[in-house]
């Protein structure tokens, strides 16, 4: 009998959901696995923004170490969390059928209404995209920072600590939360992460080409990667990571590629978005097209005076 894949992951539930369905995948095309967890910085320092610790491989840089080690085949994140470059040796080899992509309002309360702005609402999220779009398009919504996995969120929140979390649709649905989803937001406005809704498998470019290609095959979703790759090389250029408000999302329509993307300020007053199609096997050509043009209409201020800020 061949030897298990060996999965790493974090070990919130959440992630622990993604390497199980990770799992299924493979055992329905008859391999074994074993999960191994694994700590990584985002998970032990909570008290902390992730703009403030760093966003490069906050959540992934232990998981890649037991990768270059030998310690496990392939490492299973949220794509959001990738950085949109890897570390010399590591490649992204899958990317699952994407979720719904939307960002949510989730609340032990009924009665919240973020569209009325004589109806106060502290919201708790620790994404800045999330907060200067709210400052963009909300600017009555105050809110509050908040860290940790979901059930953590979900109980600082009922302890009090705010009256309701932003969040992406993806992880409150898998983890069963969704009777407690009061908003669904426009896509228009909260334009996601970039690869907000599916989950990424990592290796080592040292991975045996014979058990990749029985990876990929189980796993990787096509219309999903197409969509993924021309969203993460517009991210790449502008080198944008958990602390850049920045935004991307590509859908397939009739055989074309659209992508729709952009930046927007940390005090919301400036917002720009962009859109370009093209083939699908022109992912990355409109990825970079696509940030040329937030770019050179004025999102390489906004970059700078954001990299300025995150400073200080």
């Amino acid at each position: 009998m061949s030897k298990p894949i060996r999965i790493g992951t974090r070990g919130s539930k959440l992630a622990l959901w993604q390497a199980y369905h990770i799992a299924d995948l493979l055992h329905a095309k008859g391999m074994a696995t074993e999960i191994v967890i694994i700590d990584t910085k985002g998970d032990k320092i909570l008290d902390v923004s992730i703009a403030k610790i760093g966003s490069k491989g906050v959540f992934t840089e232990e998981l890649e170490e037991q990768l270059s080690g030998g310690l496990i085949d392939i490492a299973v994140h949220s794509a959001k969390d990738m950085q949109s470059k890897l570390p010399d040796g590591f490649e992204i080899i899958a990317f699952t059928e994407r979720e719904k992509e939307n960002d949510i309002i989730l609340s032990h309360q009924t009665d919240i209404d973020y569209a009325d702005p004589d109806k106060p609402l502290l919201l708790g999220t620790s994404s800045t995209r999330r907060v200067a779009t709210l400052k963009h398009f909300y600017p009555h919504i105050k809110t509050v920072e908040v860290r940790g996995n979901l059930q953590t969120r979900i109980a600082k929140m009922e302890a009090g600590l705010c009256d309701a979390l932003l969040l992406a649709y993806a992880g409150a649905h898998r983890m069963g939360y969704d009777e407690m989803i009061r908003y669904e937001l426009s896509l228009d406005e909260f334009t996601p992460a970039v690869g907000q809704g599916s989950v990424a498998i990592e290796s080592s470019m040292n991975l045996d080409p014979i058990l990749k290609s029985k990876i990929v095959g189980a796993c990787h979703h096509e219309a999903t990667g197409y969509r993924l790759l021309a969203e993460r090389a517009y991210l790449r250029v502008l080198e944008g990571g958990c602390s850049i408000p920045v935004f991307a999302l590509a859908e397939n329509q009739a055989g074309t590629l659209h992508l729709k993307g952009g930046i927007v300020s940390l005090d919301g007053t400036k917002r720009i978005v962009h859109n370009v199609s093209g083939k699908a096997s022109q992912a990355e050509e409109l990825g970079q097209e696509l940030a040329k043009m937030v770019l050179e209409s004025g999102g390489d201020h906004i970059l700078k005076e954001i990299k300025s800020d995150l400073k200080k």
